[in-house]
Formats: structure tokens, C-alpha cells, sequence
């Protein structure tokens, strides 16, 4: 009978004195590639998967780290205790990783693609990665009008970066920025006004896709419910930015939230929501592949990773 190898503190040293060179090498590799966009990742992904008879499919359309998270997330809440919730979730208190996730939906009829990332070129590489073109879009929906989902609306240029599509936004949120002399909305959404269709609470997208506002980040934002064949998943938007600085505790301020009391009491909302009914969600920013459940715990939420649900 042959002994197996035993692994110790001493042969995990030694085999920790070889890494120095391979990560210094990464390190030059993708220093190189930051240097010609530091804020995306360089490769697209994407996690596909069938809801009844519409295939889904979130879209990594960029990565980044970020340095003192408590300077966007929990900002109403002590650095200790800060430290604390993160320590129980076995992630730093002093960096984290933002995630890009527009998610594109064919329905059968239409394909629709809801947010349109930082920019045009990593979010078409996510779409050929799904086999899409920026031709083949039918639709695409705006959860609301924050740079990082539309900047993907136009090209360097100017052009429409999806030049058959129609576009499907929240009155509310259009007008706030219609009124705000915004230059992102100004360059990249308005001059799309005359091309899209704006829908009010509970209104229809299209078959199956129907708008729930959930107002807080912004002024209108909204989420998407998907309902195919029995089956639903929401569309979250940027409902909830960070799966345990945000969806755990939803009273923990966020920066980038327009209306922090709205925010948090619309995270109560559909959260709860979600637990009750037990469905899954796609997370604009949620660690890719960005899908998930929610169960309620203590007062707050947590967050459960999908796996394999919809491969059964």
C-alpha cells in the first residue's frame, strides 16, 4: 500500500518560496493590458442558461478592484463593525471587486438586452461571446441612466452601438435627467428619446418582460421580472450593489444611492420579495455570474449563489 503524501505547514512554505516569479509574471501581463483600459477586464465571459422559453444569458462586461470599499458601502455604520461583517464573510474590509453585468435575454421573438455597460467594445465582446451581434438586438432596456450602464449606448463616435434597436426606459428616470444637464445622459441616452418607449410601474416591455419600480438609487429606477414557461427571475438592476455591504444588511448606506431612506426601503421590498417567493435574480454588480437567491437571516438578507438550478 503506497502512503500518501502528508501535507504541512513547512511543505506549504516551500511550495510557497516558487511563487513569487509566476505571480510577478502575471502581474506584468495584465499591467500590459491595463495600460490600454485599466478600468475593464481584459476577457468578456458569460453564464447562459434556459428560463422556460427564454434563454438567458449575464454578461461580464468588465472587472475592476477597488481600493477602501467603507467609502462607498456601509458608510453609516462604524469601521469596526464594518471590519466585522466582513471578516464573517471571509472578504478584506479594505478592497473589494466590482463586477459590470448587462444580461441579454432572447425570447424566442426578440432579443433584449437590458444595460449597455461602461462602454461599447467590452460590452459588444460580451454579446459575440453569447453570439450576438450589435445588430441582432431587438431591444434593449435601461434599469436606470448611472455612466456604467449606458455608456455602452454609443460607439467613440458617437454611433449607435445597436443600430436596429428599440429602447425601453422608466419615465421617471428619463425625465429626472432630462432635467439634471447631465453630459452622459445628454450624449448618450437623449439622442435616443425619439427611439424609445417609456413605461411606469408595472408596465410591459415586451411578452414575459414586465417593469417593477424600485426607486432609491436613482430617482426611477426600475427592475425587470422575467416570466417564461412557469418560470420568473428579476432583473435587479443596481437594486443592491454589494452581496453582503448591500443585500445583507440593506440600511447600510451606499454612496452611489440618490435617496439612501428609498434605496434601503426598496432592498426591504423586493428582497423580501424574493425570499418569500424564493426566485432568482441577476445583480448588475452581484460577484459574476451574478445569479442568485435571497433568504431572509437575522434582519437583514443573505445572499445565495446559483448553481446548477437550471441545468435540471
Amino acid at each position: 500500500m503506497t502512503t500518501p503524501p502528508r501535507f504541512t505547514r513547512r511543505a506549504a512554505l516551500a511550495a510557497s518560496a516558487a511563487l513569487p516569479f509566476a505571480t510577478s509574471t502575471l502581474a506584468v501581463s495584465r499591467g500590459a493590458l491595463a495600460q490600454d483600459n485599466p478600468m475593464m477586464a481584459p476577457n468578456a465571459n458569460k453564464h447562459s442558461f434556459m428560463l422556460g422559453d427564454f434563454e438567458v444569458a449575464a454578461l461580464l462586461a468588465g472587472t475592476r478592484t477597488v481600493e477602501a470599499p467603507q467609502e462607498t458601502f456601509g458608510m453609516n455604520v462604524s469601521a469596526e463593525e464594518f471590519a466585522a461583517v466582513s471578516a464573517a464573510n471571509f472578504i478584506p474590509a479594505d478592497r473589494t471587486q466590482f463586477f459590470f453585468t448587462p444580461t441579454v435575454v432572447n425570447t424566442g421573438a426578440e432579443v433584449v438586452l437590458f444595460d449597455a455597460g461602461l462602454a461599447a467594445g467590452p460590452t459588444l465582446a460580451a454579446l459575440e461571446a453569447a453570439g450576438y451581434g450589435p445588430g441582432d438586438v431587438d431591444v434593449v432596456v435601461l434599469t436606470h441612466m448611472h455612466g456604467d450602464h449606458i455608456g455602452g449606448l454609443t460607439g467613440d463616435d458617437g454611433s449607435p452601438t445597436f443600430p436596429n434597436a428599440r429602447y425601453v426606459a422608466g419615465q421617471v428616470e428619463f425625465d429626472h435627467w432630462a432635467g439634471a444637464g447631465n453630459e452622459g445622459f445628454d450624449a448618450k441616452v437623449r439622442p435616443f428619446a425619439e427611439k424609445m418607449t417609456f413605461i411606469a410601474d408595472g408596465g410591459a416591455v415586451a411578452s414575459g418582460i414586465t417593469g417593477m419600480l424600485a426607486a432609491g438609487h436613482t430617482p426611477g429606477h426600475m427592475t425587470y421580472m422575467l416570466d417564461s414557461g412557469g418560470q420568473q427571475l428579476l432583473i435587479a438592476g443596481d437594486l443592491a450593489n454589494h452581496y453582503v455591504w448591500s443585500l445583507a444588511h440593506p440600511d447600510w448606506e451606499v454612496r452611489f444611492d440618490a435617496d439612501k431612506a428609498a434605496a434601503a426601503a426598496s432592498r426591504r421590498q423586493v428582497l423580501g420579495m424574493l425570499a418569500a417567493d424564493r426566485l432568482p435574480f441577476i445583480g448588475y454588480h452581484m460577484p459574476f455570474p451574478a445569479f442568485g437567491f435571497v433568504e431572509t437571516r437575522d434582519d437583514g438578507f443573505r445572499y445565495v449563489p446559483g448553481t446548477y438550478q437550471f441545468m435540471l
